[in-house]
């Protein structure tokens, strides 16, 4: 399969996909009582009607399902985007979406295939849940989502068990972890935001653009959004909690004098209102955002080369996370149609010795910058665990769902998706560790000493990444690639950084993350939306400045289009 790990450029699908699935344990924090929250009456009208189902959901003459969940997740948020000193949009809407889990069966063999259930309903009207608090409303759409699911979880299972008739069944014992139940109630949360107010410093900010006759499109939006989720299942989970993120996402576009194509971008999230920064800083990093894509505009055209480089923490992260990342996602390991790159490769050495990698959705923040995969429980009410993957070197474990992998039996918390889909092991916080850390300066010298040793003409420094994709399927080649916005040719002779663009990085996972030979101290965080199986999810990566003996890049493919005839109307002199 391919997956991508990018930056959000898109408001609308950064409000749907923003399915932050956040909870904390009784052990962990004090919980306020459901009755004190003005919205518990959600909560009890899942538990009513999970509780009739549970009673009462039965097709004559076939099994009544083993396991249910609900799930519904309310986004109430505000978008305000601006152009060139202009609001371009400002809106404002909420939502509510139920997902629903049935299975048919036992936790030994159920009706899940590859990890999911397909007692579940697809993405559509059916699970639009009212707003309006109204108990009997929310129940009906809970009972007609369950009936469907029930029913689809049924065919499923009795499909599964004709097709075990010919198929050799996995070493896999069991079909679903059996977990403890939770109970958590937190505080309700406000939403602080003044549409008015912003949508004049929308205006504001995006006058910057207006200095700049090379840009062809420009724009920045200001987001704010507060998600409830409230979940519950037959094993007596149930908790309600609350989460409020505001972001702020720039971009623009220009042409190179040959037409290709260069945008650049910057995404800034945060927690609380107070710690957006202010208009002047805002305009700031707008400028110092535009000046670089001005300079790439006019970097010299490099052709495919595999040279050593320096990869910066941003660019680093995205190359963990596309090479190393996804392949250790559980249900890759028990799925066929899967490459299955480190299946039978735990505790033997599959990266350098001086790296270990763990993933830790526990974390908030690191140094001071809010870490878009933290949630305390996952989508499948299951406590977000610090998982050790990599230790020295060796592999020691995955990240794991409820569905288990040989070896390993019990979920660690990273069963994770968006609205309408299947929960699966996913990436939270990714963080890499080094023994064998360097200082920015020394880091440079020691490219330059690689490039001298290989005799290469040049090494190349990578300062920024947009993102990246992989492929991790067996009836594919197994490689990722990553596309970078600021890269630069190093002289090995003078040390001089030059602009270069038009290229990309290519690799095969196993070559590339074992031809590093050093990292930085520099360690620092990448925040994206990571899109595979179960929908688009938030990520991030923490991650050192990496030297790569060698690594290869192929040509990046965009459309030459000729540049605008006319300046923006703003600069023309007849105007």
């Amino acid at each position: 399969m391919v997956f991508k790990f990018i930056k959000v450029r898109n408001l609308y699908l950064f409000v749907l996909i923003l399915g932050l699935f956040f909870s904390l344990t009784k052990a962990s924090i004090s919980a306020v009582e459901a009755k004190d929250r003005g919205d518990s009456i959600v909560i009890e009208a899942m538990e009513k009607e999970l509780k009739r189902s549970q009673e009462k959901l039965k097709l004559e003459g076939y099994e009544a399902p083993y396991f249910i969940s609900y799930q519904i997740k309310d986004n109430e948020y505000y978008s305000i985007k601006g152009k060139y000193g202009a609001i371009a949009s400002s809106n404002n809407d909420r939502i509510r979406r139920l997902f629903v889990d049935v299975r048919v069966g036992n936790y030994d063999f159920d009706n899940s295939i590859k990890g999911r259930s397909g007692g579940r309903v697809p993405f559509h009207d059916a699970s639009d849940v009212p707003v309006d608090n109204d108990p009997d409303a929310i129940r009906a759409v809970l009972w007609q989502v369950t009936d469907l699911a029930y029913k689809g979880a049924l065919t499923q299972y009795f499909n599964k068990k004709a097709n075990n008739v010919q198929e050799i069944k996995d070493k896999n014992t069991t079909s679903f972890t059996r977990e403890k139940s939770h109970d958590y109630y937190g505080p309700e949360l406000d939403l602080t935001f003044n549409p008015t107010q912003w949508e004049d410093k929308i205006r504001d900010i995006s006058s910057v653009y207006k200095n700049y006759k090379e840009l062809t499109n420009a724009y920045i939006v200001i987001t704010a959004q507060k998600e409830t989720v409230y979940f519950i299942n037959t094993e007596g989970t149930s908790y309600i909690r609350d989460e409020v993120l505001y972001s702020i996402d720039a971009e623009v576009t220009t042409r190179a004098k040959d037409g290709k194509e260069i945008s650049n971008y910057r995404n800034l999230y945060y927690v609380l209102p107070e710690e957006i920064p202010s208009v002047k800083e805002l305009k700031a990093i707008v400028n110092e955002m535009v000046e670089e894509t001005l300079e790439m505009r006019g970097a010299e055209v490099l052709s495919p080369v595999s040279v050593p480089a320096l990869l910066e923490p941003e660019a680093a992260g995205v190359v963990f996370h596309e090479a190393v990342g996804h392949r250790l996602e559980g249900e890759r390991q028990i799925d066929d149609d899967e490459g299955q790159t480190f299946r039978e490769k735990v505790g033997k050495k599959i990266v350098p010795t001086f790296l270990s990698i763990l993933d830790d959705p526990s974390m908030k923040s690191f140094n001071g910058t809010h870490l878009m995969g933290y949630y305390p429980f996952d989508d499948q009410g299951v406590p977000g665990e610090r998982v050790v993957l990599i230790e020295d070197g060796v592999l020691k474990n995955f990240l794991l769902s409820r569905t288990p992998v040989n070896g390993f039996e019990r979920s660690n918390g990273h069963g994770r998706a968006s609205y309408g889909r299947a929960p699966i092991a996913r990436m939270s916080n990714t963080i890499i560790e080094s023994d064998k850390e360097y200082s920015k300066e020394k880091l440079k010298e020691l490219l330059i000493e690689e490039v001298k040793r290989q005799n290469k003409p040049f090494g190349l420094l990578i300062k920024s990444m947009k993102g990246g994709e992989t492929n991790t399927s067996s009836y594919n080649f197994q490689a990722y690639r990553a596309t970078p916005v600021a890269i630069y040719k190093v002289d090995p002779e003078t040390g001089e950084e030059t602009p270069v663009r038009d290229i990309e990085i290519v690799g095969t996972p196993l070559v590339s993350i074992n031809k590093i030979i050093a990292t930085g101290d520099d360690y620092s965080v990448f925040n994206g939306f990571c899109g595979a199986e179960s929908g688009y999810i938030p990520v991030s990566t923490v991650a050192p400045s990496i030297l790569v003996s060698e690594i290869e890049f192929q040509r990046k493919s965009s459309r030459k289009e000729k540049l605008p005839l006319l300046p923006p109307p703003f600069f023309d002199e007849d105007k």
